[in-house]
């Protein structure tokens, strides 16, 4: 049996679409996994049980409505220092990268014969005298690698935000 032959031009610089749907499976399980964490913060924060912090959490309907609230609790609850800075941080980079998810999240995903893939952003940027809506990112060799790198930084952000929870006495069970 051959090998089939390399692909060239423009096609060899795009994706496969099983790779783009596996970093992006990969992206709302760590996204998950890692906005959980906020439910510990709250429990510590506050003093509420788990099962409190997760109906509060679950009351709270976006993710930047969690953060901002995680935030104002520690800017309330901890006296300026280094936890309260650390906690800080953390909520900091966890926007940062919401960022990412909701390009992935909130497009139109766009699949060609040619096996490019787009995706065409759904939100209205309002400018002085108009607006820009559907922006359309195609999806080549170098978005894969900002995308692995962002998961990268999940990650670490995940496995951060849990040496905080136990350096800090934060409820984790």
């Amino acid at each position: 049996m051959t090998d089939p032959p390399p692909i060239s031009g423009a096609a060899a610089l795009e994706p496969d679409l099983d790779a783009v749907l596996l970093r992006v499976g990969r992206l709302n399980y760590a996204w998950s996994n890692t906005e959980s964490l906020l439910i510990h913060m709250l429990a510590g924060l506050t003093g509420m049980d788990k099962g409190a912090a997760v109906v509060v959490f679950l009351s709270v309907s976006s993710t930047r409505g969690r953060i901002e609230m995680v935030e104002r609790l520690a800017k309330l609850r901890l006296p300026a220092g280094q936890e309260q800075q650390e906690l800080l941080e953390l909520t900091a980079r966890f926007a940062k990268l919401s960022a990412v998810r909701h390009r992935y999240n909130h497009s139109i995903w766009s699949f060609q014969e040619d096996g490019s893939v787009s995706t065409i952003l759904m939100r209205i940027a309002d400018r002085r005298d108009r607006i820009h809506m559907g922006r359309k990112q195609t999806l080549g060799s170098d978005e894969m690698q900002r995308l692995d790198q962002d998961l990268d930084m999940l990650s670490q952000l995940n496995r951060n935000i849990w040496r905080f929870l136990l350096q800090y006495g934060y409820p984790v069970e």
